[in-house]
């Protein structure tokens, strides 16, 4: 297609090979910008090619034929929402040309101090859109249909949102040279570094933002604004750079956000039929956010349509439905997916103050294709028992018109209490399955962690359960056995052993540099003597990539052995462990 012709190739930063350093050189230009964004797209509407990519910038950034298809038909909502105006959505798709390489060092230093659920896609590309349709006669169908499209791998919707809400209406007037200078100031921002709070000026204003770390208390209030003395104007506070209004959000299914809540815990298939893609995308994120500080493990689509390369996949009779989250506005998936075990249908949301009507219950042989009312459609039986008391205080407080922060600052407490009491019991089981401190000896293979046997587990549960920390009752035992075959605990339990076995490695390197190396040496022979530099070097190149919990004092103890084992061997092999 002409009309895509303009996007060049991805940059070299995003190489998975080792950079020249004139490739290096060449994209040095961009490295601030590429640290919160990949690309700004623009798609506009063609009449002979329908949607299509008319801008992508900078201007050397490289997509995938798939990946620009897959941009274009999600920028635009399809003809059943009808959205005229101004509105903003978000979309999620695949990265075509291969997973981002692990070791690159600004994924690296992000990735290490964000909580888990905020950390960067290594696979995949968010797109946070702003979609203009206003009447406009010097256009031929009559409409000025454009989208701006912000594509990165941060989740930071709220922090996107304030973004294009800036730039958006100004480049719709001005066009791209506005874009160029945005970018180009976008481009000097410092890097996001979880923990701190930033001043991002933009277009004339200071966006005042907190970067969230994984020390932070999930339920402590924002940051301390920082100091803004020598900043004019005065800085834009953003409460949060990626949590959405829970609340207003959750409204119409209030009194099943614990079942839906057990379903995301579950990675259980869950179709979202809203009216619009901003309905829908935000509906699919706030179920998401459910589970923090957990990190949700399956796929999730904010916005799908049936012109996505992977609607074949999902819509696949001859397997199981995939262990995924869609969020669509057209009808049509209802009978593309009848075979899904859940489908959450909402209406359109009501007005402010008014008293939410709450979706329905029901079996999903109701389902209607065409006509299908709000409801959720599923035959799953919760395992806990709903909280009443939460549900009252929520309905009364939108009767009092109290205000929605404090609504969804309630609902959010609640719902991370809850993953929190579910999540607590198998931290401690895991935590008894680390060895002994006084087991690790210097010149013996670190202790193997010992297997998770889910039947102890449970067995624990007696003493040592949910019930000490969550009021709510019910067949928490049942919940945790369905939780055990779900992509979310292989998840969780993959990321604890390995933090498990770098600590493991850490604590044997501490106890071969406390220890006194000199004595060892003297009963051992060269073959052993070289085989423990060998090791220690590559416990030293661990731990100096971050990937072993140690202090710098150990790294410099660590090094001081190797040094001292390398001189007590004769010449020829410390040539050989030390060349010039």
């Amino acid at each position: 297609m002409d009309a895509l012709s303009r996007a060049g190739p991805r940059r070299a930063r995003c190489s998975l090979g080792a950079a020249s350093p004139g490739a290096r050189a060449a994209a040095a230009p961009w490295a601030r910008f590429s640290a919160w964004l990949e690309c700004v797209c623009v798609v506009t509407f063609d009449l002979e090619l329908g949607q299509a990519l008319e801008l992508v910038y900078p201007s050397d950034f490289r997509l995938t034929d798939k990946e620009k298809s897959s941009i274009c038909y999600l920028s635009f909502p399809d003809s059943h929402s009808g959205c005229l105006g101004d509105t903003q959505f978000s979309f999620r798709i695949r990265q075509c040309s291969g997973q981002r390489s692990p070791w690159l060092a600004e994924d690296r230093h992000y990735n290490r101090g964000a909580p888990v659920s905020l950390q960067r896609e290594p696979a995949h590309y968010f797109g946070y859109v702003y979609f203009r349709q206003v009447k406009d006669g010097s256009v031929k169908r009559g409409y000025f249909q454009k989208s701006l499209v912000l594509v990165s791998r941060l989740p930071f919707v709220r922090l996107f949102q304030a973004l294009l809400s800036l730039i958006a209406p100004e480049y719709f007037d001005k066009s791209a040279p506005c874009l160029e200078a945005v970018c180009s100031e976008i481009d000097e921002w410092p890097a996001p570094a979880p923990g701190q709070t930033l001043n991002l000026p933009v277009m004339g204003v200071v966006l005042q933002v907190h970067i969230p770390s994984r020390v932070d208390k999930p339920e402590c209030s924002p940051a301390k604004p920082c100091s803004h003395e020598n900043s004019l104007p005065a800085p834009v506070i953003l409460t949060s750079v990626h949590e959405l209004d829970l609340f207003r959000c959750f409204q119409p299914v209030l009194t099943h956000v614990q079942t839906l809540w057990e379903l995301m815990l579950l990675g259980e298939p869950l179709l979202v039929l809203a009216p619009s893609p901003a309905t829908s995308s935000e509906m699919v994120l706030a179920l998401i956010s459910c589970l923090q500080p957990l990190k949700f493990c399956c796929d999730y689509r904010p916005y799908f349509t049936v012109h996505d390369s992977e609607f074949k996949e999902f819509t696949t009779r001859t397997q199981a439905p995939p262990n995924v989250v869609l969020g669509v506005t057209n009808p049509f998936f209802i009978k593309a997916l009848q075979r899904w075990p859940h489908i959450l249908r909402v209406g359109e949301p009501r007005v402010a103050g008014d008293l939410p009507k709450q979706v329905k219950l029901k079996k999903p042989s109701r389902l209607k294709t065409l006509d299908t009312k709000p409801g959720l459609y599923t035959a799953y039986s919760a395992h806990l028992h709903r909280d009443k008391a939460l549900l009252k205080r929520l309905l009364k407080g939108l009767q009092k018109q109290q205000p929605w922060d404090a609504q969804t600052a309630l609902l959010r407490r609640h719902l991370l209490e809850l993953t929190q009491s579910f999540i607590i019991p198998l931290e401690h089981y895991m935590a008894s399955l680390m060895p002994l401190r006084k087991n690790i000896t210097p010149w013996k293979t670190p202790p193997q962690i010992r297997p998770f046997r889910q039947d102890d587990f449970l067995r624990s549960l007696e003493h040592a359960g949910p019930q000490l920390t969550c009021i709510l009752k019910g067949d928490w035992l049942g919940l945790y056995r369905r939780f055990f075959k779900s992509p979310h605990f292989d998840g969780w339990y993959r990321q604890r052993h390995k933090e498990m076995a770098q600590k493991l490695e850490a604590l044997h390197l501490e106890a071969i540099c406390e220890a006194n190396i000199e004595t060892w040496m003297k009963d051992k022979s060269e073959v052993e003597i070289v085989d423990l530099v060998l090791k220690l070097r590559e416990k030293l190149v661990q731990a100096q990539g971050h990937q072993l919990p140690v202090k710098e004092a150990t790294l410099q103890r660590a090094q001081l052995c190797i040094e001292t084992v390398i001189g007590s061997l004769p010449k020829d092999l410390q040539a050989v462990l030390c060349p010039p």
